[in-house]
């Protein structure tokens, strides 16, 4: 059986992965723990490593039965037609998040804006602010500088 997408509704992941399990749905919501700090304590959460998404294995013709659980808002689509993550990619997720060499992840999407460091090439350690992202390169300000780079994205990392 195939493994689809679901877009929820925001900070309703966990809840709405619950849910789709009482029906009887096979569905796989990847979770890390994080610490958050305030100025008089500590406190651990469990919080989705996907915002607003989710993964559920079901037959295609089975698709509308998670329209009956609140918290889902639709399937992500690819050209068209529903996206479908293969079987291999969730069992990476799965062992990626059972490394215990692993202590924190976060992810994140580049737009402009964004401020970066360099980490390789002839600008390595440099500071660098995103004019301009594409698939594989963006381009990059170095106020520093007071020039405009081209570095692909492997090249880069969040600040």
């Amino acid at each position: 059986m195939p493994w689809y997408v679901i877009y929820t509704k925001p900070k309703s992941e966990i809840k709405t992965a619950k849910r789709l399990k009482k029906i009887g749905v096979n569905v796989f919501c990847p979770v890390q723990n994080e610490i958050r700090q305030w100025s008089d304590r500590k406190k651990k959460f469990t919080v989705p490593l996907f915002t607003s998404y989710l993964f559920v294995q079901l037959e295609e013709k089975e698709r509308a039965k998670v329209f009956d659980v609140p918290g889902v808002n639709n399937y992500l689509f690819w050209l068209g037609k529903p996206a479908i993550v293969r079987d291999t990619e969730i069992k990476l997720i799965k062992n990626w998040l059972e490394d215990d060499l692993i202590d924190e992840v976060k992810v994140s999407n580049l737009k402009p804006g964004d401020h970066l460091t360099i980490k390789n090439g002839a600008f390595k350690n440099k500071e660098a602010t995103i004019q301009q992202i594409g698939k594989r390169k963006c381009k990059l300000i170095l106020s520093n500088l007071g020039i405009l780079l081209e570095a692909k994205i492997s090249e880069v990392c969040i600040s």
